[in-house]
């Protein structure tokens, strides 16, 4: 039989373990606040304030945002004197905005019915699932102008050059042009003319391009409107040759001419008529600029004239024609 003092000593071991541990902070549970927006724009676009923003992906204490409480639009009057974050919001409108299930880019509009020549702010805060709301965003100042007309028939067409572009817009004279491929998600900046009408020289043939333009005037945008789709072709012939000389040499004669530079040229062909006969061809697969004509008879009348080709097949043209007499 075990005594009391033998017992004792066996349970030291498991007392021993038990007191091992040590008590840490308590943790508190977490405010789940996302983080202060800092890319806020907010731009007149016809008769509308287009305003974005992207909703951060991490909360206050750096965790994933999971949810989106609310998101919170404001627009006010800009007063004058000392900007104030708290008197804004106060009298400030709130801007219906569509749900935003998820961190990413948001989108809102607020026309500008009534506040022509009148400077607004807008700022905009998140909050989360439980009303706990972020710090304001950086506040963008708005001037609203009277709307700009956006640009009309804008057509899109195929020509030697590449696309050209036209619309009828009288009232503006800046404008932005977008462009997107089939490949492409969104259309990016292709160039900003001053006049309705520009050549794209950058377009590759059997590829398909939309195209979209707008009018702009200081910070104030027109409506984009939207091009129809364009898939150029090489329909177009190469330039005609110019320059075209003839020189009576020993048994021929030589013919030349400029040459032609353009990227898709390939060849030149070579025409000839007799006594005022029909043009015929008697040369082609010409790289250079030069042909000599051994065929023919002395104290006869010829005429010369040249055609260039590109590359898929397309006939230039014919130059001016040349007259000589064989020796």
């Amino acid at each position: 039989m075990r005594t009391p003092r033998a017992c004792c000593v066996l349970l030291l071991p498991s007392l021993l373990l038990v007191g091992c541990g040590s008590i840490g902070e308590p943790l508190y549970p977490a405010l789940n606040v996302p983080t202060r927006i800092v890319d806020l724009t907010a731009v007149q676009r016809g008769d509308k304030i287009d305003i974005r923003f992207t909703v951060p992906k991490l909360t206050t204490e750096g965790l994933v945002v999971k949810q989106i409480g609310s998101v919170d639009v404001r627009m006010g009057p800009s007063n004058a004197g000392t900007f104030n974050a708290n008197d804004w919001a106060n009298g400030a409108q709130k801007i219906n905005v569509s749900p935003v299930p998820e961190p990413g880019a948001a989108r809102a509009e607020q026309p500008v019915q009534g506040l022509v020549g009148k400077e607004v702010i807008v700022g905009v805060r998140l909050g989360n699932t439980k009303g706990r709301m972020s710090d304001w965003s950086n506040f963008v100042p708005v001037t609203i102008e009277a709307p700009l007309a956006k640009p009309a028939d804008l057509k899109a067409e195929s020509v030697a050059e590449g696309v050209r572009l036209t619309w009828n817009e009288p009232n503006v004279t800046a404008f932005r042009i977008f462009r997107k491929t089939g490949e492409q998600k969104e259309p990016t900046l292709l160039a900003t003319p001053d006049k309705p009408d520009y050549v794209d020289t950058t377009t590759e043939y059997e590829k398909t391009y939309q195209y979209y333009v707008q009018g702009i005037h200081d910070k104030t945008e027109s409506d984009v409107v939207e091009s129809n789709a364009v898939t150029p072709k090489d329909i177009f012939p190469p330039q005609v040759p110019t320059g075209l000389t003839a020189s009576v040499g020993i048994g021929a004669i030589d013919l030349a001419w400029t040459r032609n530079t353009e990227s898709d040229f390939k060849e030149y062909r070579v025409f000839r008529s007799e006594e005022n006969g029909p043009f015929v061809q008697i040369a082609a697969g010409l790289d250079g600029p030069i042909y000599s004509d051994h065929q023919i008879q002395s104290g006869k009348h010829y005429r010369y004239r040249v055609s260039a080709v590109d590359q898929v097949g397309n006939p230039s043209q014919p130059s001016e024609p040349i007259e000589v007499i064989a020796p």
